[in-house]
């Protein structure tokens, strides 16, 4: 839960990065009293319930023709003025609610505004958690007035002063939505009618077992060194629920719950499942993946990613029956994400898979034979590796997409980092 352009990373943000202030000459004495109203008004620590449309807003962007930033990743990303990110609608929001000052605006550190969970472009959020300081008498009805209906604010919870929504956080759980037809053996065409087996079902489930535990995800993210420390994950669980038809698609939905994550470590996580069930490779590959050996593992779309739930156990041990904090647990919402979900994140995920044909494209992987030496980055054009034509190590790769991955089944030697995004 980046990007400056379509393609390249965002690194090294200046989180302290501050808008131009307005020339204090040219605000009138009513919106100064205004201001010093905001000020004085008494303060708590609260965490805010949200849920939003990672797609919907995408595609608002890509149609004003605004340059991409990281659409979900609140506060810790440069705050470009004027664009149309989860972030900004929501502070622009607040503002116009008068709940924060236009220096809280400017600087949200000055609220302590901070986000539980990363979401990466394009993804969407049903449990989202943000913690900020706000006027103790704030209500989300005056928020959502001013946000678009792909974001809403669900509810506001007082915590203790220190709660930050990030560092406080157990856990979290995302979903990630395919169609069936992802896991189309390979000597089938890929069609729309495919309707997962049993059997096919019984293997998703198994190979997504292997990933529970603590291990080391170098290879699932990038510009992680296969020795760091912070490279180890601890996966909770990870299940894949029954199929459900979507119009005419059959769709299943892969649960996934860790103490945290890594950029992309999920997408891939999916993209190796997909890559064994489909025979292209075996289950020892996801085990040599934890190995210090440098494996590019295929990225699967962000388009069916969505963060589910934070979660706030320990917090809600220590504090939650204290009689003045209330439990971080949202059960009272559960019908509202059930109805935003169905509204506007599972049909937009139908809709782009049908209008774009994504998962098609990602998962045509074909065999190719390459020389044990001639492995390259991922975010080499893999066209022209596809077109190679030596020796016994047998890679699958991705040849449509952009910076396609590579994914080493038999001799892996040293290759470069994915691409950011």
């Amino acid at each position: 839960m980046s990007e400056i352009t379509a393609l390249d990373p965002v690194v090294n943000v200046d989180i302290d990065k501050k808008r131009s202030l307005v020339d204090e000459s040219q605000i009138g004495e009513e919106a100064k009293r205004a201001r010093v109203e905001i000020e004085r008004v008494k303060k708590r620590k609260v965490a805010m319930l949200l849920c939003y449309s990672g797609q919907v807003m995408e595609h608002k962007l890509s149609q004003t023709c605004l340059v991409f930033i990281n659409l979900n990743s609140i506060y810790l990303i440069y705050r470009n003025p004027g664009m149309q990110t989860i972030e900004e609608e929501l502070i622009n929001s607040m503002l116009k609610a008068e709940l924060i000052s236009e220096e809280a605006f400017t600087t949200p550190q000055q609220m302590q505004f901070q986000r539980a969970a990363r979401t990466d472009k394009g993804v969407s959020a049903a449990r989202q958690v943000v913690s900020l300081k706000l006027p103790e008498k704030a209500k989300v009805e005056e928020i959502n007035e001013h946000l678009p209906e792909q974001i809403r604010a669900l509810g506001i919870k007082r915590t203790t002063k220190g709660f930050n929504s990030k560092s406080s956080c157990d856990a979290r759980t995302y979903s990630y939505m395919l169609p069936t037809f992802s896991f189309t053996p390979p000597e089938q065409e890929i069609s729309e009618a495919f309707r997962v087996t049993p059997e096919i079902l019984e293997e998703v489930r198994t190979t997504l077992k292997i990933f529970e535990g603590t291990h080391n995800f170098h290879n699932f993210t990038s510009r992680k060194k296969p020795l760091d420390p912070s490279a180890n994950r601890y996966i909770m669980s990870f299940c894949c629920e029954e199929p459900f038809l979507c119009g005419d698609i059959e769709f299943v939905v892969l649960k996934v719950k860790g103490q945290s994550f890594m950029l992309h470590q999920i997408r891939k996580m999916v993209g190796v499942v997909i890559a064994v069930v489909r025979g292209l490779t075996t289950k020892e590959t996801i085990i040599r993946a934890w190995n210090t050996d440098r494996l590019d593992i295929p990225v699967a779309p962000g388009l069916g990613l969505v963060l589910e739930e934070v979660h706030y156990d320990r917090y809600n041990q220590k504090f939650g029956k204290d009689g003045i904090h209330e439990v971080l647990s949202w059960q009272e919402f559960d019908k509202d994400v059930k109805d935003f979900k169905e509204k506007f994140i599972h049909p937009s995920i139908l809709e782009t898979e049908i209008q774009e044909k994504s998962y098609p494209l990602i998962y045509d992987i074909r065999e190719q034979h390459l020389h044990q030496n001639s492995i390259q980055s991922a975010d080499t054009d893999t066209t022209a590796l596809c077109n190679s034509t030596v020796s016994h190590s047998t890679v699958m790769c991705n040849s449509t997409a952009p910076n396609s991955a590579i994914l080493c089944i038999d001799q892996v030697t040293e290759s470069g980092h994915s691409p950011e995004l």
